[in-house]
């Protein structure tokens, strides 16, 4: 039987793999990217930052 690349395999691993101030860290990030996009409406920083998320990896729409 073959294992599947799943997302609860991929949470599994993470929190087998990852220390608590590693999550606190990932966690901090991501909070600190969503509060600047949404009230940073300024524009060129908004754009910025929106081109910074793809650059990551992260698809938006």
């Amino acid at each position: 039987m073959s294992t599947a690349n799943t997302v609860h395999g991929r949470i599994e691993r993470a929190r087998v793999e990852l220390t608590p101030t590693q999550v606190a860290a990932g966690a901090l990030l991501v909070l600190a990217l969503g509060f600047t996009l949404l009230f940073v409406q300024e524009p060129l920083v908004h754009d910025s930052m929106h081109n910074f998320r793809h650059a990551a990896g992260i698809t938006c729409h």
